[in-house]
């Protein structure tokens, strides 16, 4: 028989740069390697993670993939902020930015595998995304979980809108994504956002401990097994997700996006009761600066 088409590489292969991949001993580890901005994901995050993925799926050698961030402060903290500020120029590109986002996601919920995610550090936005997406969630008791899409002038669609009711209940849920308040590990752990909660010098141990428990079980069954618990995520997923894609590049130059963005960058709260006032004053509040366009030239 020839050289295998359908297996996977040494991870030296790929030189990655945003990411960390390893393999050993049946599992494959990815690490998001930007502590400098608590992990944020950036585009090169997403691309280099998708090939990773592919790779770990296509690996018989690979029984389970753990997902976790570098450092001990974050595990991921959703999109980068920076690099989201282009795209309020340039909305068409966001577009295809989030295309790469949810190709990440599916491949991460789709490789056949049982994936780990190791909570060394804050969850927060889109990096609790990456946390329900994959299938179970080993936490550090003194890390917390938050989403900030209605904080920051975004909506958390990738994953929280859909998932969250699933995993945590619809009243849970709203609360959740309205409030957008710090969850500790104690009350991550019973609202059943993660699996296992233990103190940090022990986060190793159990993630081992899980992997291990993982490896020593059926691969085809395993793989089978995931495909059907995956229905109910699936079909919420599938019927959301590209027009919410949509929505997010198109109102990606909302005032209540810019203003989330610039508050970002200055280091400041956003200023709510500006956006309130020209809602309830009727001061053109869809509209930057309310300029609306008057048509005078067509």
């Amino acid at each position: 028989m020839g050289k295998r088409r359908y297996t996977g590489q040494n991870p030296d292969h790929f030189q990655f740069q945003a990411i960390t991949y390893h393999k050993q001993d049946g599992r494959a580890t990815i690490t998001i390697q930007r502590p400098d901005v608590l992990n944020a994901v950036n585009f090169q995050v997403l691309s280099e993670m998708n090939i990773a993925l592919k790779d770990a799926s296509w690996d018989d050698h690979v029984a389970v993939v753990v997902l976790t961030g570098s450092g001990e402060r974050a595990f991921c903290t959703g999109a980068d902020l920076k690099e989201q500020r282009d795209f309020l120029k340039r909305p068409r590109d966001y577009w295809k930015w989030m295309g790469e986002f949810i190709e990440c996601h599916e491949r991460l919920r789709n490789l056949g595998k049982p994936t780990v995610a190791r909570l060394n550090g804050i969850v927060v936005g889109g990096g609790n995304e990456f946390n329900m997406s994959c299938d179970l969630a080993v936490a550090s008791d003194d890390i917390y979980i938050r989403q900030v899409g209605t904080s920051h002038g975004s909506v958390a669609l990738a994953g929280a809108t859909q998932f969250l009711p699933l995993i945590v209940g619809d009243r849970r849920a709203r609360e959740i994504l309205f409030l957008n308040e710090e969850i500790p590990a104690a009350k991550a752990l019973e609202w059943g956002l993660v699996n296992w909660v233990v103190p940090r010098p022990q986060l190793d141990e159990k993630v081992d401990e899980i992997v291990q428990k993982l490896y020593a079980k059926f691969p085809e069954k395993t793989r089978y097994t995931k495909q059907q618990i995956n229905f109910w995520r699936d079909l919420s997923w599938n019927l959301t997700i590209g027009h919410g894609r949509d929505w997010l590049a198109i109102h990606n130059t909302s005032p209540e996006t810019w203003e989330g963005v610039r508050a970002f960058e200055q280091k400041r709260p956003p200023d709510y009761a500006a956006i309130r006032r020209r809602w309830s004053d009727d001061q053109a509040p869809e509209w930057l600066e309310g300029n609306i366009p008057d048509g005078s030239d067509v």
